[in-house]
């Protein structure tokens, strides 16, 4: 079977820069951006043109260095946004703008004190002017998850006529369940006369955990592009994770889908958007976490030694990890002292490994975790070196 290709959308600067003390400045982005670049990202949103002074020249600079992702800078659905935005992208050798308007009823009503028909003449209107500066024009129906199915569809159409390229479907609270995102997406496919016109973004929030899970239900069901973030930093909890999908698309190849993302490249880009931002990574951060590649039950380390497939299903230097982690605790067994004991030039054999291992219990109890340095000392005090 074929693979299709579905676009890398990275917000990191954007919607990840919205983490509350993550502001990232222009010489940070500037280097972030050349990476996400290397990395393979398609479409970098390097920010909000219009938000502030900074932000203009920082969008501006990253149009300028970035060589093979389209930039996108994002604007509501008004006028002077747009003009700003374009002018802030005229350096990129591919530029988009990001544009859009609220489609929910929640957004309609409360938010703009509108209607389901002027909200479409907005919407419209942002579109064809900003494809008056760039044709790569993306159009986002914000709270698209909490949006009823058919008003969409016409949105969807609305846009597409007017100009749009791509069509940003975002779960902007995170409050869909998979099958329910999979399904609007879905239906989209399915009613919208002009889709083939266009292509469908996934744009996930994290507020239930399930950014992730949404993003890939809607690729599965016809969209071709993943709106996400390094680490999955932003807004709330955060967004759907780039490191996440991409290798979710590369472990499950049945899905018969591929990106140009480098992935040996993800652990070290994880590292430095955590140092940018000052944000930790969490340990147990799926693919990226300090413990992605640790073991520590006595069980998981035996069948790691023997096989590291056995608890293992990505192989750490896939995504520029040097090689799975044997912790020693109180919980691990016979065979994680060995093999810890013989990376350090120590061959035991099995009466002193016995010997040795009911010292290393006692270490063991006193400490959350046992190092190299201790290593030799258990071996003296249990009489095997």
């Amino acid at each position: 079977m074929g693979q299709e290709f579905v676009q890398i959308f990275d917000t990191t600067l954007r919607d990840g820069e919205q983490v509350p003390g993550c502001k990232l400045n222009k010489e940070q982005k500037i280097i972030l951006a050349k990476r996400l670049d290397n990395l393979g990202v398609d479409i970098i949103e390097a920010g909000f043109p219009i938000s502030s002074p900074g932000d203009f020249d920082a969008v501006h600079q990253v149009s300028k260095v970035v060589k093979n992702a389209v930039v996108c800078g994002l604007t509501r659905a008004v006028e002077k946004d747009i003009e700003v935005a374009a002018q802030a992208l005229k350096p990129a050798k591919r530029a988009r703008i990001h544009t859009g308007i609220g489609t929910s009823d929640s957004h309609i009503q409360h938010k703009f004190r509108s209607t389901r028909e002027k909200i479409i003449e907005r919407g419209t209107a942002a579109v064809k002017y900003a494809k008056t500066f760039v044709e790569d024009v993306e159009f986002y129906a914000e709270d698209a998850g909490r949006t009823e199915n058919a008003y969409l569809a016409q949105v969807c159409e609305a846009m597409i006529q007017a100009g749009a390229t791509v069509l940003n479907i975002p779960d902007t609270t995170g409050y869909c369940l998979p099958e329910e995102y999979g399904a609007k997406i879905n239906y989209l496919m399915e009613h919208v006369p002009s889709i083939h016109k266009a292509k469908l973004s996934c744009h996930c929030h994290n507020d239930l955990g399930l950014a992730t899970a949404n993003s890939i239900a809607g690729i599965i069901n016809g969209a071709r592009q993943i709106e996400c973030t390094i680490n999955g930093i932003g807004e709330r909890a955060g967004n759907t994770s780039l490191e996440e999908v991409v290798m979710i698309m590369r472990q499950h190849p049945d899905l018969g889908l591929t990106t140009n993302i480098q992935t040996k490249m993800l652990s070290e880009t994880s590292q430095m958007v955590s140092d940018a931002m000052g944000m930790v990574v969490q340990p147990n951060k799926a693919i990226v976490g300090a413990n992605a590649f640790a073991h520590s039950s006595g069980i998981h380390q035996d069948g790691v030694i023997k096989n590291r497939e056995t608890y293992e299903i990505i192989n750490p230097h896939d995504v520029g990890v040097d090689t799975s982690s044997i912790v020693l605790t109180a919980r691990s067994g016979r065979a994680a002292l060995a093999y810890r004991a013989k990376n350090i030039g120590f061959e035991l054999t099995k009466d002193e490994l016995d010997k040795a291992y009911a010292t290393f219990l006692v270490f063991a109890d006193r400490k959350k975790e046992i190092n190299d340095d201790d290593i030799p000392e258990i071996l003296k005090t249990a009489g095997v070196s």
